[in-house]
């Protein structure tokens, strides 16, 4: 089937649709990856051209076909243990004082976020590693929020199966403990194994729109979601998250992300590590 043309005007059109529902930036060489994603929701959809998708997009009342337009226009790159350094911190500095500071005071709920979650791999690989703590301080009750806009991949993530190269860097001993093998016609795939799905509570969220959880959180993932907006949103996120903070909670953005060009109340820690005193 031939491709379907995107004007500049439709381009135009669609590119603020798509900032004003989510933040996401769509400069002009954005242009033919917008073409080619939205391009198969339309012919999925039934629409002969991108002038009818959008004005369809903009009057339809459940907003169903909305969010599936921007499930095809968010990118969903993620890995288990990703930017292993995070993990690395927060095994060896972050978590031990959490759990001290808890146990000193008589609370032991530790909440962690990880704000665009895509299909589950980042949500997970902190869910392991809380896990680890816990067996040796039971004690504690410590869950995982995982948000994503994306309802596409949410599904993914709630399901838990991986293919087996999505799981080639984490330690075959880990994949035993936290994972079921697929035999037969699951040859190949991995399981997320209950004890470990059920520390993390998959939601969807727009971080644009305001948020209606009301539990601080001790720490945040928000990690390579704040490349795709502009300075505007990027510092109006930022604040936004740095509200939901307990007072020395922790964020972490991308190791390619900085706040350094924006307005906001976090001290640095190190490089895409900041917290809140």
């Amino acid at each position: 089937m031939p491709s379907i043309d995107l004007s500049d005007l439709d381009f135009r059109r669609f590119s603020a649709l798509v900032y004003k529902q989510c933040g996401i930036n769509l400069h002009h060489r954005k242009k033919e990856l917008v073409r080619a994603r939205l391009g198969k929701r339309l012919r999925k959809a039934g629409f002969e051209d991108f002038t009818t998708y959008y004005k369809y997009l903009t009057l339809e009342d459940s907003g169903d076909e909305l969010v599936k337009m921007l499930d095809a226009i968010s990118t969903n790159l993620t890995s288990f243990f990703r930017e292993e350094k995070h993990f690395d911190f927060l095994k060896k500095a972050v978590i031990p004082t959490y759990a001290a500071d808890k146990n000193a005071s008589g609370f032991h709920k530790v909440r962690f976020w990880s704000a665009g979650c895509s299909s589950g791999e980042e949500p997970y690989s902190l869910a392991m590693l809380l896990s680890e703590y816990l067996d040796k301080n039971p004690r504690f009750d410590m869950k995982v929020l995982a948000t994503d806009i994306s309802t596409k991949v949410l599904t993914h993530a709630k399901r838990g199966v991986y293919q087996a190269a999505k799981l080639e860097k984490v330690p075959t001993f880990v994949v035993r403990k936290y994972f079921y093998r697929g035999y037969g016609e699951q040859e190949g795939y991995f399981k997320v194994k209950p004890s470990l799905r059920e520390m993390v509570q998959f939601r969807r969220l727009n971080l644009v729109e305001p948020f209606d959880f009301k539990e601080p959180l001790d720490v945040i993932l928000c990690r390579n979601v704040m490349i795709y907006f502009d300075r505007t949103t990027q510092e109006i996120l930022t604040n936004k998250l740095y509200e939901r903070l307990q007072d020395g909670g922790y964020l972490f953005i991308g190791h390619s992300e900085t706040l350094t060009r924006i307005s906001h109340r976090f001290t640095y820690v190190r490089p895409s590590v900041y917290q809140k005193l």
